[in-house]
């Protein structure tokens, strides 16, 4: 069963068992309620009754207008036979419950009956058992008790009257269940519809994306599966340039490859036919094994980050000592290329517990970068200084080729080159920066790279706390 089936299949059974209960719950509190109703009414018209002939009796000095109290409260019925035949002929009960029969007895003090509305116990007749509901009538001049007044519902009439009632009730309320399941499974089915569009897009993107295929899938709205599909575009950005970069990778490690084994094969050929002396296709072979080593070490670096496999060995060390043999360890390199490299230090640079070897290696690849960017003549600028009190700010500024805005945002993505670069044909697998990136988070801190564009340098800066 699809999910749409199963959102709307239990969507619909909540409003079922819903209607159900209520309706169950609504017609039993219902008839339970008329019930005491029905019990009240009996006991309420005892008192009143009672209290209306209290008045008469005080006032007429004796039971002489009894009648006259029954008739105001409605209680004078024609003959019991002639009420039936009414009844028959109309089909039809009085329209409200203090209409209904309802028999009244009255009797004195001495137990003898002074009125019947039925015409059932005639005056006189000694009052054996009576029932329904009883009150005492007092002469209010000698506060004395002259008697008492019996009154007796018919509680059938009164229990089909209310059956009636409740009968209607849930005709009522089954029409409205119906209609409220009728609206519920049309709301079920626009509800499980808009849920689903979204996971059915999904799973066909996700099964185009497998097959190699980019896709995106529509926003349409803020909540969650809104989310789902800002997510999954996300997602597929990332896997698009993750795929972009995989094969800009084979093809920058081909190239790495072939040119260092391109050379050893030529000065191995060379040294057999006898054109080139063994010192120098040594050493020439001994510098492309160098170049294979840095590439492969570079690949086990990518491989301990993505792992989360890089450990430090921090020990507390003089920064400025640390910079000034980094600058002092490239030098070599920078003359050779004629490109001029210094150290500039702000202040007082405190001592922190840094990871010695893997610091120098993140500063190497910025150097070796900025080294790589840079013409003979130009100039390379290590600076550090503080920051307030809490970072110190190392930067290494360059004036070479600098950076195109557009690939400001790609420059730490692993494998990741500028089409500048490829263009001058500057060596590297674009693992520099990431590893650079890696080692600065480890302890702690963050790297920036700035530039205003081709040919204007660049400037990366890599800020650490100094209370970590």
């Amino acid at each position: 069963m699809s999910l749409r089936w199963r959102i709307m299949g239990a969507t619909v059974v909540v409003v079922l068992l819903t209607v159900l209960a209520s309706i169950g719950v609504g017609y039993y509190a219902t008839q339970a309620r008329l019930g005491v109703f029905v019990d009240r009414i009996g006991q309420d018209e005892a008192v009143q009754l009672a209290r209306n002939l209290s008045r008469e009796y005080t006032d007429a000095g004796g039971w002489a207008t009894v009648d006259v109290v029954l008739s105001q409260a409605g209680y004078i019925y024609p003959g019991v036979q002639e009420r039936e035949r009414s009844e028959e002929g109309e089909g039809e009960h009085l329209e409200g419950f203090h209409q209904d029969p309802v028999r009244v007895v009255i009797v004195g003090v001495d137990r003898r009956v002074v009125q019947d509305n039925f015409s059932e116990l005639s005056p006189g007749t000694p009052a054996l058992e009576l029932s329904g509901h009883r009150e005492t009538v007092f002469d209010l001049a000698s506060n004395q008790s002259v008697g008492e007044v019996y009154v007796d519902v018919n509680r059938e009439l009164l229990s089909s009257e209310s059956h009636g009632f409740l009968n209607a009730l849930l005709y009522i309320t089954i029409i409205g269940g119906t209609l409220t399941i009728g609206v519920a499974v049309l709301l079920a089915a626009w509800l499980s519809k808009r849920i689903t569009a979204p996971v059915t897009a999904l799973t066909e993107a996700t099964q185009a994306i497998a097959q190699g295929d980019s896709t995106r899938l529509p926003v349409r709205s803020s909540d969650e599966l809104g989310q789902m599909s800002a997510a999954f575009n996300e997602m597929s950005a990332a896997l698009e340039t993750q795929r972009e970069l995989r094969r800009r990778l084979i093809n920058d490690v081909s190239h790495e490859l072939n040119t260092p084994l391109s050379v050893i094969q030529l000065e191995a050929a060379g040294l057999r036919d006898g054109l080139q002396t063994p010192e120098d296709a040594s050493d020439q072979i001994i510098r492309e094994v160098e170049r294979l080593r840095g590439l492969v070490t570079d690949l086990n670096w990518l491989a301990e980050t993505d792992h989360g496999e890089l450990r430090l060995a921090f020990e507390t060390s003089p920064v400025r000592e640390l910079l000034a043999k980094e600058v002092e360890r490239w030098q070599p390199q920078s003359q050779a290329r004629q490109v001029e490299l210094s150290l500039e230090v702000s202040g007082e640079l405190p001592h922190l517990a840094l990871d010695r070897l893997r610091l120098s290696q993140a500063l190497g690849n910025v150097i070796g970068n900025s080294l790589n960017c840079t013409g003979a003549g130009g100039n390379i600028v290590l600076r550090a200084g503080l920051e307030g009190d809490e970072v110190l700010a190392i930067s290494i500024t360059d004036d070479g080729i600098g950076i195109d805005v557009a690939d400001l945002p790609h420059v730490f993505d692993r494998f990741y080159r500028t089409d500048q670069s490829r263009s001058l044909g500057l060596v590297g697998t674009g693992l520099g920066l990431s590893i650079t990136r890696a080692i600065v988070e480890a302890h702690g801190g963050t790297v920036t790279v700035e530039s205003n564009g081709p040919g204007q340098g660049a400037a990366v800066t890599i800020s650490l706390p100094l209370n970590r």
